[in-house]
């Protein structure tokens, strides 16, 4: 499964040309000399992103790279107008940002089920004759063509939608907390890595309200340069409301740790310093209850903190507090 969470994909996206005018005049048995009646052509189609809760990945346009809308229909006799071109709409995950794969300019994001964007407008159909008629020309004999198509390659990227986002190096519990908290069952073992691609949980909270958790593949130092798993995984932090670092309690030095983290992050993106940071330190059902009292000593001043443990659910249901009023005071 792990292999088709598809993230980011590349696609060459075409619109419809628009249809011609028609340079038509009105011929009857005994109307031998009618006036012009040539139709519209038709619109080009266009290609549209529409937004969708039921996909949560980009694998449907992995092997479906090339989009392309109709072509309008041209005018004909009788202000006949040309068919429209047939649309072409592109059916995404909730989450993904569009940009124009050259430039990189920034296209749509599509961030809720439902919306629609039109990432290509087709071409106008060409006005018929009939539009040019006037007193002194009462037979023109010419009529516009349709607008040209437009063609542009296109990156997809999707960026999770999570309320909250664990932040921590490979082997810090991400993913062992979030199989606890929620009914997710992301893979777990004892080595680096070991989380390829984003997870999603939904953590049931009091009173029938719950809150969604994305296990984000761990950072190394570094991987805002690209090392490690690198950028193609940071992008998905940029989506959550609050960032929960988490740290093991027998990591060396807990405060260095966390100011790593937040470095690589920064270096990713500045802004992602705004949000709301809680480190959660992990795994403590190793220590005492004089070790933690010493730990808490060595802790960064400038963040909310916490303990918790996994394996015996020791804090589980202050860190699920601490992360919904969170959530309410944003």
């Amino acid at each position: 499964m792990n292999s088709n969470f598809i993230d980011y994909v590349k696609i060459y996206c075409r619109s419809g040309n628009g249809g011609a005018g028609s340079t038509h005049f009105h011929r009857e048995k005994f109307v031998p000399k009618g006036g012009p009646d040539g139709g519209d052509g038709g619109r080009g189609g266009h290609v549209i992103l529409r937004g969708s809760k039921d996909y949560w990945t980009l694998l449907h346009l992995k092997y479906a790279r090339h989009i392309f809308a109709g072509h309008g229909g041209h005018g004909s006799g009788s202000r006949s107008f040309g068919k429209d071109g047939e649309d072409r709409t592109i059916t995404v995950p909730c989450g993904t940002v569009a940009c124009d794969a050259v430039t990189r300019e920034f296209l749509c994001d599509i961030t809720e089920d439902g919306q629609e964007e039109i990432l290509l407008k087709g071409g106008r159909g060409g006005l018929g004759n009939w539009h040019f008629k006037t007193a002194t020309n009462q037979t023109p004999r010419y009529a516009q063509p349709g607008e040209p198509m437009l063609e542009k390659e296109v990156i997809l990227e999707l960026k999770v939608l999570a309320d909250v986002g664990l932040v921590g190096f490979p082997n810090a519990g991400k993913s062992t907390l979030l199989s606890v908290i929620s009914a997710a069952k992301p893979e777990i073992a004892d080595y680096p890595f070991t989380t390829l691609v984003p997870n999603l949980g939904i953590v049931p909270y009091r009173d029938g309200k719950s809150f969604c958790v994305a296990d984000i593949p761990g950072i190394i130092e570094g991987a805002a340069e690209g090392r490690g798993l690198g950028l193609r995984f940071l992008r998905h932090i940029e989506r959550n409301s609050i960032l929960l670092f988490l740290v093991p309690a027998d990591s060396n030095d807990i405060k260095k740790e966390y100011e790593i983290l937040l470095s690589e992050l920064e270096r990713y993106n500045p802004e992602l310093l705004d949000k709301q940071r809680i480190l959660a330190v992990s795994k403590i059902d190793i220590l005492g209850e004089n070790m933690i009292k010493e730990l808490k000593k060595t802790l960064p001043e400038n963040v909310p903190h916490i303990f918790f443990s996994s394996i015996t659910r020791f804090g589980l249901e202050n860190l699920k507090d601490m992360l919904w009023q969170k959530l309410n005071e944003l």
